[in-house]
């Protein structure tokens, strides 16, 4: 089976590409933004590419099913209009003409679905209602694929941690900030108490996944047989207040100080308060796919912890910002 993983490089794309790799009988040819990068030998640019220029090179790759990971997750309006909306509508153009069997599975985001009612969870027939322009962009590209006609699933990922998770998430910062602060010895020892870590309101509750359950649910979609339904929730599948995983993953990393949470204009999130909640309906991704997380919140943020801080974010990752709300960039 040929499957062409788009985003490959990008915090998701790496994953899913670690786990295709324990398939038989599996080929992955390789694509980037650049065809002599990173040893792609195929160039694709979702933000850039004419529908004739993609379809192109994806009758080169001649897949039999394409992965998706491609977008940006900050930038101004037009960088994630150009990437999350236009790369997904241009991708399905040229897949219908040079791959029309292939199967696509495209990784969306819950921040489509905007601010959740308290103690709900929300479900793939729930209204969609993005704040910002990254949940309207990638709401955008969702819209594409499903109106593709193609054998087509959308992924709506929660909020992804675990190892190499990027600092343009909250996970990732984080521990960032952990590490820079000295916090904890290379044997797990606090180094005092005077140290304070300073960030913003923390009262949201989000809705964490494990990257490598994201990426096991985007291999169990391109290898299910039959047809899958338009959309399906890929999420922890319970709401965590993020103070909750913020002191967690103070906690595994032996951190001695203070953390403050600044809820003024200065430090504050408007996004965190506009989307005090989210929580994904879990059920159809175990019905489609026999899916459920595998790992929990502990061991995903052990995972990140014993990672390094290894994560990069550049425009090929999915993921949310530094505040735990949809994905802006929040340097």
């Amino acid at each position: 089976m040929r499957i062409l993983v788009l985003g490959r490089t990008g915090y998701l794309g790496r994953h899913v590409v670690a786990h295709l790799r324990g398939l038989p009988d599996t080929h992955l040819p390789e694509a980037g933004r650049s065809s002599t990068g990173a040893g792609a030998d195929l160039r694709v640019d979702l933000a850039a590419d004419s529908p004739d220029r993609l379809a192109k090179t994806l009758a080169e790759a001649a897949p039999d099913a394409v992965i998706n990971c491609a977008g940006a997750t900050g930038g101004d309006a037009v960088t994630l209009a150009e990437v999350n909306a236009r790369g997904p509508a241009v991708l399905c153009a040229a897949l219908r003409q040079a791959a029309p069997r292939a199967r696509l599975v495209h990784l969306g985001s819950a921040a489509e679905y905007g601010p959740g009612e308290p103690g709900t969870k929300v479900t793939e027939t729930a209204a969609t209602r993005p704040l910002g322009p990254y949940g309207a962009t990638k709401l955008a590209g969702t819209a594409a694929v499903t109106a593709s006609g193609l054998d087509a699933v959308v992924l709506r990922v929660g909020n992804p941690v675990g190892p190499g998770a990027p600092p343009t998430g909250l996970p990732g910062r984080v521990a960032a900030l952990l590490r820079e602060a000295g916090a904890a010895t290379a044997t797990g020892t606090a180094t005092g108490t005077g140290t304070m870590l300073r960030l913003g309101d923390l009262s949201a509750y989000r809705d964490f996944v494990d990257v490598r359950d994201v990426a096991r649910a985007a291999v169990l979609a391109v290898t299910a047989a039959g047809p899958l339904p338009a959309v399906l929730n890929i999420g922890g599948g319970e709401a965590v207040r993020v103070r909750d995983l913020v002191h967690m993953l103070a906690r595994r990393a032996g951190f001695g100080g203070r953390i403050e949470e600044d809820t003024g204009a200065a430090g504050g999130s408007a996004r965190s308060a506009a989307v005090s909640w989210q929580c994904s309906d879990i059920t159809a991704a175990g019905e489609a796919l026999g899916w459920r997380p595998s790992y929990t919140l502990e061991e995903s943020l052990a995972a990140l912890w014993a990672d390094g801080g290894a994560g990069t974010g550049d425009t090929d990752a999915t993921g949310k910002d530094a505040t735990g709300t949809e994905g802006d960039r929040a340097p």
